[in-house]
């Protein structure tokens, strides 16, 4: 497959790297693109109550939500619809009280250092507005969280898939106060204790693994902070995290750990291999290229049978031994 069959760029306006794989891109899309077909033709089926919890919907869930339903879908799933219709202000009120010069200046500095590689946010001058309006209005109605780096990049991603600034600002809310523990909160109280049910959840089901990154003497918040904090935005490709998104939505921040657990174990020999720090460093900075992670229909099904029962009651009993 010529280069050239396929943009430089994807989709969602980021750029593909200088040794990005078009033959492997364009057997995994000879085949995704059924897949959409079918996945569309499967939803249009949904009824009545479409986004009542079920059998039904967590299978349709996980196999993928269509391009064109994901805003409403994730408002519905995540609980973010229900904070919009039961919060006592709405979102315009919200973005006229932004009068705090630290947050404004804070988040000023960092709206250019977001996705800088992304071709809609420098062409398209409302996506910057638009992010700084849903950032700036949740840090002021937050005081608690305020503004915490890693927010811009979950929020322009929000942004590029949704296209609707409100969806964006009331998604964001639903994932910090409701499907998140406290990661961004200044003490990062619940990154800390999420790095530590990691390490027991990897020594659990992968022990070599496990004792080969201790005896390297790689810290898990050294390797996979972005993992947790960014919801592995900047980390896999585009499509993949939001096939992630949808179901972190659905069923919780137990995705997250599931996620994580398939990334290790399709890596394992890789892992493995290295030798020292900055090696393994790199090992993990690269799992975005590997082909079942690009191949995010494979991966998702991939990240439900590689990390066993994973339930979310059992993640909050680690989190329980574990908190900090």
């Amino acid at each position: 497959m010529a280069k050239s069959t396929y943009s430089k760029v994807d989709e969602y306006g980021f750029k593909r790297p200088d040794d990005f794989n078009y033959e492997m891109y364009d057997n995994f899309m000879s085949q995704y693109m059924r897949v959409l077909i079918r996945r569309a033709q499967r939803w249009s089926t949904l009824k009545g109550d479409a986004y009542k919890k079920s059998g039904t919907l967590k299978r349709f869930v996980r196999k993928g939500i269509p391009g064109d339903r994901r805003t409403t879908a994730w408002m519905h799933i995540s609980g973010a619809e229900d904070l919009k219709k039961t919060n006592p202000v709405n979102y315009a009120y919200l973005t006229k009280q932004i009068d705090n010069q630290q947050i404004i200046e804070t988040i000023r500095i960092d709206l250019p250092r977001t996705f800088p590689d992304n071709i809609f946010f420098p062409i398209d001058e409302r996506l910057p507005a638009m992010l700084y309006n849903v950032l700036a209005a949740f840090a002021h109605q937050n005081k608690d969280v305020g503004y915490c780096q890693g927010l811009n990049y979950i929020a322009g991603l929000l942004l590029l898939a949704t296209k609707d600034e409100e969806a964006s600002f009331w998604l964001l809310k639903a994932l910090v106060e409701r499907i998140l523990p406290q990661y961004y909160v200044a003490t990062m109280t619940g990154l800390l204790t999420d790095l530590d049910v990691l390490d027991e959840l990897v020594l659990k089901h992968e022990p070599l693994v496990h004792r080969h990154i201790h005896n390297i003497g790689m810290p898990w918040a050294m390797g996979t902070t972005k993992w947790f904090v960014c919801l592995y935005a900047e980390v896999l490709p585009t499509e993949t995290v939001f096939r992630i998104w949808d179901c972190l939505f659905y069923e919780g921040s137990k995705i997250i750990f599931r996620v994580a657990l398939a990334l290790i174990k399709l890596h394992k020999q890789e892992i493995l291999r290295t030798s020292e720090l900055g090696e393994l460093i790199g090992c993990f900075k690269n799992m975005r290229n590997h082909e079942t992670v690009i191949n995010c229909h494979k991966f998702m099904q991939e990240v439900f049978k590689l990390s066993g029962n994973l339930s979310n009651s059992q993640i909050e009993k680690l989190r329980r031994k574990h908190k900090k």
